[in-house]
């Protein structure tokens, strides 16, 4: 396994990806999911040229920022996120990717506002209707964004979504087509504390669908780094 050699076939593939959509892969973050990976794999991957790195759990986010791992480029948190250790994310990540509920970020909110920061997040909208995944239900976006107002201490910059797994791809692309109209329709409408700036969907088994339905932000592991042991 060489992950450069990983990294530089991931990018071709999401520059044909973005072509159909009338982009260029440079248009699309591509954020390394780190779950479970080394440090010395993790730096492999930031030199080989990832935008950013993705833990999904909160005590190996403290381990590895500890040891060094992310150096270089933005750190986000994208799994799901209990409020009991919103202290030991909020302030120590980029970006948010999975605020899926008005206390969780009234919670994160509150957290920032005591460090005098403003936590960037992405709102995690279950556009599959998937009970195995959290998320709130995409019709009811325009009524959660606004409330966001009173919550000084945060920035709305998009949403994020994960789909059912195993579907079949026209599945996938229809879903993520609906994701993506989601996110233009509130880029037309004027929120406080709101800007869609980022569209994170697609994995390592489906992001060439993401990416040419409209994706800017995609989160790959295993393609990456090989399937977890």
């Amino acid at each position: 396994m060489c992950i450069s050699d990983n990294v530089s076939r991931l990018r071709e593939e999401i520059d044909t990806a973005a072509r159909q959509s009338g982009r260029a892969g440079s248009d699309v973050t591509l954020v390394a999911a780190t779950k479970t990976q080394p440090t010395e794999l993790i730096r492999e991957a930031i030199a080989a040229g990832v935008d950013a790195c993705g833990e999904n759990r909160v005590q190996e986010l403290a381990e590895k920022s500890q040891a060094g791992a992310y150096g270089g480029v933005p750190l986000h948190f994208i799994g799901h996120l209990q409020k009991n250790k919103i202290k030991k994310v909020v302030g120590a990540v980029d970006l948010i990717q999975s605020v899926d509920s008005l206390s969780l970020l009234a919670a994160i909110d509150g957290e920032a506002a005591g460090q005098g920061i403003t936590q960037d997040v992405l709102i995690q909208v279950n556009v599959g209707n998937d009970s195995a995944k959290f998320g709130i239900d995409p019709y009811a976006l325009d009524e959660f964004l606004g409330q966001v107002a009173p919550f000084a201490h945060i920035r709305v910059r998009g949403l994020m979504t994960m789909l059912p797994f195993s579907l079949p791809i026209p599945e996938n692309r229809r879903l993520f087509a609906k994701m993506y109209q989601f996110f233009i329709d509130i880029r037309g409408i004027s929120y406080d504390n709101v800007y869609m700036d980022f569209l994170s969907m697609g994995m390592s088994g489906d992001f060439q669908e993401a990416v040419s339905e409209g994706a800017n932000m995609i989160r790959i592991g295993s393609t990456i780094f090989g399937d977890r042991t």
